[in-house]
């Protein structure tokens, strides 16, 4: 395969990049594991995972195109990510520290809570419009190399996720009371706000 698509390597080392370096999902997945355990993130990952592979596959096929044809709809897209962001980092933050040793299954994101917010981040449309237009190349071929790049992005995405998710669940070592759990989630809270709003800063 690798004669026929030559870059499918440079692609593993961008996708592993891109989805181990920190930004909103990787601190959601980060917070959830922390306050929920380990199995908690698993949907989050797999949602967030699926999604943005999903995205890379439809941009493959041409979805993308109104991204770069009518920058209206990024603009409504990157500030409906925002304020999703912002709200998810409100309820993190403002959470009672009574509250945050219990197991509630209503205030957890869940895999739909991630996928969608791949649907509605213009920098996950963005790395897949960079993907198929730096790695697919051209020709009879492109397709199947979309497929490809498609399946691989999931793949290497999954266990990098992983290792946020384990981040989290390890720091409930030194997370033993509600009070410094508080503490840990407003500081993941705010580093999730910050991040979601230097995206419209930047």
């Amino acid at each position: 395969m690798l004669s026929t698509f030559p870059t499918f390597v440079p692609f593993l080392l961008f996708a592993f990049v891109a989805s181990i370096t920190p930004g909103p999902t990787n601190i959601l997945v980060m917070s959830n594991s922390a306050r929920y355990g380990l199995a908690a993130a698993v949907p989050i990952v797999l949602g967030a995972c699926a999604s943005a592979a999903t995205i890379v596959l439809l941009v493959g096929a041409g979805a993308g195109s109104s991204l770069t044809a009518l920058p209206i709809v990024q603009t409504t897209m990157q500030w409906a990510g925002v304020s999703w962001l912002s709200y998810l980092a409100w309820q993190i933050f403002s959470a009672p520290a009574a509250d945050l040793g219990t197991n509630d299954s209503a205030t957890r994101l869940g895999w739909v809570g991630a996928a969608s917010l791949q649907w509605v981040n213009p920098k996950t449309w963005m790395m897949a419009l960079a993907v198929v237009s730096v790695f697919a190349g051209s020709g009879e071929q492109r397709l199947g190399h979309v497929v490809y790049l498609s399946m691989a992005f999931f793949l290497i995405s999954l266990p990098c996720l992983g290792v946020w998710a384990l981040l989290g669940a390890g720091s409930t070592r030194w997370l033993r009371s509600p009070r410094a759990m508080q503490g840990f989630n407003r500081c993941m809270a705010l580093v999730l706000l910050g991040s979601a709003w230097l995206s419209v800063l930047a």
